[in-house]
């Protein structure tokens, strides 16, 4: 196969428009929380908060909390915020004691693609 000046050219240009558009290809991940991941916090909080890379469909998303003896913590309705579709609020339907909390969370972006992930928290 003899690589012409031409394909050379269009293969140049299709790699450096799939290196100079990531957002194309993006999927929202967590940039944040509240409370923060591996966080030790004095107040027990009334609500989560995850902030996404970029916005999510609540109606495809969900998360769940569980303690450190596997208990399943009561969550109310998983929402987004209203200004910010990067956002999810996940209330608490009941106040978490002092100990260890897994948080799994999982969104579908309003382009489409589906992550998933968890991280740890502790009240103290």
């Amino acid at each position: 196969m003899v690589f012409t000046p031409s394909r050379a050219a269009c293969a140049l240009t299709f790699l450096l428009s799939m290196a100079t558009a990531p957002a194309a290809l993006a999927h929202a991940h967590l940039k944040h929380q509240y409370p923060a991941a591996d966080a030790a916090v004095t107040a027990a909080p009334q609500a989560l908060t995850l902030n996404f890379s970029e916005g999510i469909e609540p109606k495809f998303s969900g998360v769940s909390v569980t303690g450190d003896k596997q208990q399943i913590v009561k969550i109310g309705a998983v929402k987004r915020a209203e200004n910010d579709n990067t956002q999810l609020i996940v209330p608490l339907e009941q106040s978490l004691t002092p100990g260890t909390y897994a948080v799994d969370w999982h969104v579908v972006s309003v382009d489409g693609h589906k992550t998933k992930g968890s991280y740890h928290f502790s009240v103290k």
